[in-house]
């Protein structure tokens, strides 16, 4: 078990994690992966480098991206 689950730990630390991946994702491995911390934060991953940083935020921010995106505020980078 980690002490302290911090911003850009890796991601190999967070032991027991259960990670989720998107039904979108490809089968290459293009994907971001997140998961619920037990403290009621959410981690996220690139899948690629599933043993690199894990970005930790909480769930009001994570909330606030998933209506931004939902809103279609981030489209402009994938066109």
């Amino acid at each position: 078990m980690v002490s302290e689950i911090r911003n850009g730990m890796s991601a190999a630390q967070l032991v027991g994690t259960a990670w989720t991946k998107s039904s979108y994702s490809g089968a290459l491995g293009n994907c971001v992966e997140v998961s619920a911390l037990a403290g009621g934060d959410v981690a996220v991953r690139n899948s690629r480098f599933p043993d690199g940083p894990a970005l930790v935020y909480t769930r009001a921010e994570i909330s606030a991206f998933l209506a931004g995106a939902k809103d279609g505020e981030f489209d402009d980078l994938v066109r």
